[in-house]
């Protein structure tokens, strides 16, 4: 009788450690991550003392074939009262936990409607341009921060927003960028003899040097 017992007691040993090896599997997922779609797209603006935006969208994961709810984050820091830049971001997780999120812009300003400062802006210093292109009231996007020659170093050439807050104050806050953060001081708006703006770079990355004034004025 023992020699039976010892047989079966070996017998349930096994099939323990058969469940705990089986449990310890690990499953091997598709690496994926949701596309978020914004209807509304990613720039904003408000007056100041204004309702916030309602920003909306959907993501969908098309290795799953699976929706998910869209997440805003950092909506609870915009402050209305406060003109200048907020960003937020728009996210969604999928059920692997595979996350995807896209900056959202929104600009708290006090310019009507009317103003518009896009164009073509040359940086007589260095003969370099920016295009300036308004992407929400109050909102544009300059593609040359640095005003950097087109020749001289193409790789320095990139966007950065700025708001223009009310007549003559601008403001080009910290923003992440190809070479580091770049955030601008001392922004100044002029529309005679020419419509001009400039600004020092207070933090210029790891390219730009923070001393200078950089002044832009439209062709």
């Amino acid at each position: 009788m023992k020699k039976i017992i010892i047989a079966a007691f070996g017998l349930l040993t096994l099939y323990i450690v058969g469940c705990k090896k089986e449990d310890n599997v690990s499953k091997v997922v598709n690496v994926s991550e949701p596309t978020l779609s914004l209807p509304g797209g990613i720039y904003y603006s408000i007056n100041v003392g204004g309702s916030l935006p309602t920003i909306a969208g959907s993501a969908y994961d098309s290795v799953l074939k699976e929706s998910y709810p869209l997440k805003i984050e950092g909506a609870e820091d915009i402050d209305n009262t406060t003109p200048g830049l907020y960003i937020v971001q728009a996210t969604a997780t999928n059920k692997n936990g595979y996350k995807t999120f896209q900056n959202v812009y929104v600009a708290v300003t006090n310019i009507p409607a009317p103003y518009d400062l896009s164009g073509e802006y040359l940086r007589a210093a260095t003969g370099g341009i920016a295009n300036v292109q308004e992407v929400a009231n109050g909102l544009y996007l300059t593609d040359n921060v640095g005003g950097v020659a087109a020749a001289s170093n193409p790789s320095l050439i990139f966007p950065v927003l700025f708001v223009h807050i009310k007549d003559t104050v601008i403001d080009l806050p910290a923003q992440v960028t190809p070479v580091g953060t770049i955030e601008a001081v001392e922004e100044k708006l002029s529309y005679a003899p020419d419509t001009a703006y400039q600004y020092r770079l207070s933090k210029g990355g790891t390219a730009f040097g923070t001393t200078a004034t950089r002044v832009f004025v439209k062709q």
